[in-house]
């Protein structure tokens, strides 16, 4: 898988193959069903609990699932990471599990909780940059000049596929499914879950839901091409900044994504 567009036409088959390889190493999240939300908004609605994952995030499934895919006399030379927090931990994890050294670069600012998970599973931290794009645009360098496997966060077809295990196990907890509500930042959570989904040939609605103050997929979408946009601080740390160039969840987002939620600061809080 090396484009948008296999990613795209590909995803539900690629979903499934890393349903399969990455289930030794990541849990099945309970989709639990909220009385007080379908109560206030009419409807039946249910949550993806991904907060009990290992090491807390969705990340998880995507890490695991490249660094499987990766040929073993590749990965073992070292694997170079960038991260806000839940990348970082999720990456220094399957390193710890799959016995490879590593390097997480993260930018200034980034979460001491986030950071002190990273360092417990391993991996060594670098500080870089003052948001998410710098450290990315570094960490892949860095890795480039010692030929070492750069992970990203979301611009791989393997954490793609990875992430959107999700989609593959809504459909096994849930016979129908409406609409969907994803977080973006780099857009690879909403590719995987989105391209899985309507792989299927599901008539779901895909609704991406990103904060006011940093919306960089959204107002790259709008524009019809990835744009490089300051984000301002938010509570939503793990959705914020900026998008690699050429990007590969750029198109899936166009193509998959129905339509938007912006919410604000205090609504997060």
């Amino acid at each position: 898988m090396t484009s948008a567009g296999e990613v795209l036409y590909h995803l539900d088959e690629e979903v499934a193959g890393a349903d399969q390889r990455i289930r030794p190493y990541v849990r099945e999240t309970p989709l639990e069903y909220s009385p007080g939300f379908s109560r206030n908004w009419g409807a039946e609605i249910y949550l993806k609990l991904e907060n009990t994952q290992v090491t807390g995030s969705f990340k998880v499934r995507g890490a695991v699932n490249r660094l499987l895919a990766t040929p073993i006399s590749q990965r073992v030379l070292g694997v170079v990471a960038a991260s806000t927090g839940n990348h970082g931990a999720a990456t220094a994890y399957a390193m710890a599990k799959l016995r490879i050294p590593g390097t997480v670069f993260v930018p200034k600012g980034a979460s001491p909780s986030k950071l002190s998970a990273i360092k417990a599973w391993g991996a060594e931290v670098k500080v870089h940059g003052g948001d998410s794009l710098e450290a990315e645009l570094e960490a892949r360098r860095y890795a480039e000049s010692k030929g070492l496997l750069y992970l990203s966060p979301y611009n791989d077809p393997y954490v793609i596929a990875g992430q959107g295990t999700i989609g593959a196990e809504l459909v096994r907890q849930l016979e129908r499914i409406d609409v969907v509500c994803i977080a973006v930042g780099g857009g690879g959570l909403a590719g995987g879950v989105a391209g899985y989904l309507k792989g299927l040939g599901r008539q779901v609605t895909v609704l991406g839901c990103s904060p006011e103050n940093s919306k960089v997929m959204y107002q790259s979408v709008k524009a019809g091409q990835l744009l490089d946009l300051p984000s301002e601080p938010t509570l939503s740390d793990g959705t914020a900044g900026g998008i690699e160039p050429n990007a590969i969840t750029f198109p899936l987002c166009r193509a998959l994504i129905d339509d938007w939620v912006l919410v604000s600061e205090e609504e997060i809080a």
